[in-house]
């Protein structure tokens, strides 16, 4: 009812159409009007009498016609009454009512609302000139549509006779969006080295390395690898070399190359070098 109060105030007046643009169908309308507040029904009333010339019309379904407020029940002019069986006094009751408030017909409508079958109905319509047809005992024609899925056969031939198949049929892989900024990000870090384009579709990760390879990969690991080979050279140069001034005169530590001396000297790093 909110959404048909708000298209009230919005839609622009069209008059009185053949056919209405929009139809709302309110199932369960006993639901609608129990309970409900004096400015609700107001505001209802309002709305199912002037909404018509914008273009939209309205239908409550229910079970009998007393679900619906008298106020509101007086603006419609469409009516289709299915079969009513009076099982109680009060329903006997509901039915007078019923039949009471159809124009006048040939039938004797307290019999014929009982008498009605399974999709059969009393329906009655505004004309075109505003005034109530008579009442016509009516059988509901079933629709003629299957009521289940569609085989793949039929799809395919409807499909096929669609005027999009020639352009959409045949399925088109371009390049992703991840491929495009991968390759972005490898020229970025490499300039130097030639950039292979992957194949479309082809450039998603495949597997997550493992534990042990994250382990020994990571950039900790790097820095401890690389600080346990200096410590180890370090320790080695230490046991084999000899600095100048410690005394030594082993000419298998000290030695001569092109009759030059060679001079060690303890660098930065821990280790020695020739300068």
């Amino acid at each position: 009812m909110w959404l048909l109060a708000d298209l009230f105030q919005d839609l622009p007046e069209v008059g009185e159409l053949d056919k209405p643009k929009l139809v709302f169908f309110f199932d369960e309308a006993h639901l609608l009007f129990k309970d409900a507040s004096k400015e609700f029904l107001e505001s209802i009333t309002q709305t199912v009498r002037l909404i018509r010339s914008k273009g939209v019309g309205v239908f409550f379904v229910t079970q009998t016609p007393k679900d619906v407020h008298s106020d509101v029940l007086a603006q419609l002019g469409n009516r289709v009454q299915h079969a009513l069986r009076p099982y109680t006094p009060d329903d006997a009751k509901a039915l007078k009512a019923t039949a009471s408030t159809f124009p006048n017909s040939a039938y004797v409508l307290e019999e014929a609302l009982i008498q009605l079958g399974a999709g059969e109905a009393m329906v009655t319509v505004l004309s075109e000139h505003g005034a109530p047809t008579p009442v016509a005992w009516t059988r509901l024609r079933a629709p003629q549509s299957l009521m289940a899925a569609a085989d793949t056969a039929a799809m395919e031939s409807i499909v096929r006779a669609s005027s999009l198949h020639a352009r959409y049929a045949e399925p088109v892989d371009r390049e992703s969006a991840y491929e495009k900024l991968t390759e972005k990000l490898t020229e970025k870090l490499n300039p130097q080295a030639p950039v292979e384009k992957s194949k479309p579709g082809a450039g998603y990760p495949q597997q997550e390395p493992g534990m042990v390879e994250k382990v020994l990969t990571s950039s900790a690991a790097k820095s401890f690898f690389r600080a346990a080979a200096t410590a180890t050279g370090g320790a080695i140069a230490r046991q084999t070399l000899v600095p100048p001034g410690s005394g030594a005169a082993n000419p298998e530590l000290a030695g001569h190359r092109s009759g030059r001396r060679i001079a060690l000297s303890r660098n930065k790093f821990g280790t020695f070098a020739a300068p």
